[in-house]
């Protein structure tokens, strides 16, 4: 990434009151940004849970603190002519809106703000291109921070450093926790996916969306244990995630009789995020794409499922070492600035359409054991803390996990055009039980 300056900066590099600079589209927002649609909004969802009630004044100068000091994040869209090469950011310095509302503490609220979150984005034409709903519900103490992310420009990770920078400033914590420490890349190992990138996996099958059901996302979020493992393992808790969601939609196949479902192999998209988790983090998209393969013979009811846990490891270890672009070197060459950025967003929506049957099956994003205390003050630390990934078509379903206080939060978030509520409850059925047979004491 470079940034294209015009004068914006006095002598010693302080920027100048009104100043903005450019930044061009990175590969990863620039094909979210031409694969946009209204049906399925490009939203991720976070929200953390309080114990206590924080205070609308204080919490909008945390908030406003938090932007100023990570200024990637006051960004909006900068208007383009018909034969400009790239989408850009203007950074702004300054929040066009303010991003933090405070709705009326009604029965229903945290649905409703849910529902927002996952059918109404924030502009990309505004600064910052995320908001922040602080949610009561008469009858209770606490309180609920509901993000709404573009993740045009942001992704789940980068909002918890925002959120653990206005925690910071609200608490008054002059001395923050250190952040865990980036897990360091393994070595490539031989234990190569059986899922290569020209063999098509399968696909979710569909159940009962229900008579009418309108475009867009629903959501269903549960609170399980942290599956065991016995010190010394040779998987960590992200592998035993793995294979739960691979024995759940493989189940959940089998139990719609999808054709294929016994021979196609299952391909699930992984995020892997290398950045530092402290103030210097940088902001905005920052993970790259992996795919993890799994063999439908390796999927079949009575798998010996501790050495599932054993090959997935070694696979996701070398999945971690390889470095590469963040979606792929086709990604990176598709959006080199040859050809007016329309005539490339047309492009790209065609590969994309022609793409879809080898789209991977699913994908999950493991956030892991938050770095951050997430302390309030008198409003308390995080109890809990869910993300919701967006579930667009053809994937149409996404497991999203992180964990708090040694409980694990998982988020299914799924197309409504491919499965209904009641699809989404058994899919959490399959899941937790897939999950228990990975732990220690079951394995």
């Amino acid at each position: 990434m470079y940034k294209r300056q015009r004068h914006t900066r006095a002598r010693g590099g302080t920027p100048r009151p009104g100043a903005v600079d450019r930044v061009p589209f990175p590969v990863v927002d620039e094909v979210a940004r031409h694969c946009a649609q209204d049906a399925e909004p490009n939203t991720v969802h976070i929200e953390i849970h309080l114990p206590g009630a924080v205070d609308e004044g204080r919490l909008r100068a945390a908030f406003a603190e938090a932007l100023a000091r990570h200024p990637r994040a006051l960004m909006r869209e900068r208007p383009r002519g018909p034969f400009a090469r790239r989408y850009e950011w203007e950074l702004t310095g300054a929040a066009d809106v303010d991003p933090v509302s405070f709705p009326p503490p009604e029965p229903g609220a945290l649905d409703r703000a849910r529902t927002r979150a996952l059918a109404v984005a924030p502009p990309l034409t505004a600064s910052p291109p995320l908001r922040l709903e602080v949610v009561r519900e008469p009858g209770t103490d606490g309180c609920v921070l509901v993000f709404t992310l573009h993740h045009t420009a942001l992704d789940g990770p980068a909002c918890m450093r925002l959120a653990a920078t206005a925690a910071e400033v609200y608490g008054v914590c002059r001395t923050p926790a250190a952040p865990a420490p980036a897990r360091p890349a393994s070595a490539p190992s031989s234990g190569g996916s059986p899922a290569a990138s020209a063999a098509r996996p399968v696909r979710i099958a569909a159940g009962s969306p229900g008579p009418g059901a309108v475009p867009g996302n629903s959501l269903l979020l549960a609170e399980l244990p942290v599956p065991r493992r016995e010190s010394g393992a040779p998987y960590t808790v992200n592998d035993q995630l793995m294979v739960a969601t691979a024995l759940t939609v493989a189940d959940w196949n089998r139990t719609q009789g999808a054709p294929g479902a016994d021979r196609r192999p299952l391909r699930i998209t992984m995020p892997v995020d290398d950045r530092p988790r402290g103030p210097e983090m940088p902001i905005g998209n920052g993970t790259r794409l992996v795919e993890a393969g799994f063999a439908a013979s390796e999927l079949l009811p009575g798998v010996d499922v501790a050495a599932l846990l054993r090959t997935t490891a070694a696979r996701t270890r070398a999945l971690k070492a390889v470095r590469r672009p963040p979606l792929g070197r086709s990604a990176s060459l598709l959006t080199a600035p040859l050809l007016p950025v329309a005539l490339r967003a047309a492009a790209t929506r065609g590969l994309r359409v022609l793409a879809g049957p080898w789209t991977s099956t699913t994908l999950l994003s493991n956030i892991g054991r938050l770095p951050y205390p997430l302390d309030f003050g008198e409003a308390g630390r995080a109890t809990a803390v869910w993300f919701s990934a967006p579930a667009r078509m053809p994937r149409g379903l996404t497991f999203t996990t992180a964990s708090t206080g040694g409980r694990l939060h998982l988020a299914l978030r799924w197309s409504r055009t491919l499965l209904g509520d009641e699809d989404g409850v058994r899919l959490r059925e399959l899941f937790t039980r897939h999950l228990a047979s990975t732990s220690s004491e079951t394995v």
